[in-house]
């Protein structure tokens, strides 16, 4: 089986991708809404991420998971970042691989992720595919999906890995620029994985 990590910043289209491949019948993991599961359910990382963060975290009468807490104590310093990633990002790369092995049968199977490279999860990958697309572009989908301002979609896109640097890393980039059609560029995609997986 070859694992293709799909990743791209934000605005690209690496969920649009991903779901036309899980349309040809490929199995994709989506990493980031599988992160924010755990995060909320796991009972190690909630008491991980609680010893680190403090109680506030859950509520006290419910359980549920606070995120504006977490988002507080992430942006207080620069390298609380990186302590919550390292309670999250290992519990997720576990539950990625319980999830891969139930698809060994395949021929392939997707790890979408929008912080593939940065979180190390590109080594579970087999090959690497990020999606582009023109900044501009990228502006006025985020501005109309999530009803944001064209500051914010901006300053996001600042927090992210370049998107020049996750190309530059990919082993194939997929335009998703809406003048370039997508399906051909997928099956070049997926005759370059097969020699891949016939190696």
């Amino acid at each position: 089986m070859v694992i293709i990590g799909v990743t791209g910043g934000i605005g690209c289209g690496k969920s649009y991708v991903s779901a036309k491949m899980r349309l040809r019948g490929i199995p994709v993991y989506d990493s980031d809404s599988r992160a924010k599961l755990i995060t909320a359910t796991n009972p190690f990382v909630k008491r991980d991420l609680a010893e680190l963060v403090g109680p506030a975290l859950y509520c006290s009468c419910c359980g549920q998971f606070q995120k504006e807490v977490l988002a507080k104590f992430i942006f207080s310093d620069s390298e609380n970042m990186a302590k919550v990633n390292a309670v999250i990002h290992p519990r997720v790369r576990d539950d990625f691989r319980q999830w891969a092995d139930k698809y060994r049968s395949k021929d392939f199977c997707i790890m979408e992720s929008a912080i593939l490279f940065e979180s190390g999860f590109d080594s579970e990958v087999d090959f690497k595919v990020c999606v582009d697309a023109p900044l501009e572009l990228r502006i006025q989908r985020c501005v109309k999906r999530d009803n944001a301002t064209r500051e914010a979609v901006l300053e996001r896109i600042k927090n992210q890995m370049g998107q020049d640097e996750k190309c530059g890393r990919a082993d194939f980039v997929i335009v998703n620029d809406d003048v370039h059609a997508l399906e051909p560029q997928i099956d070049e995609l997926f005759e370059k994985c097969k020699k891949t997986l016939n190696k």
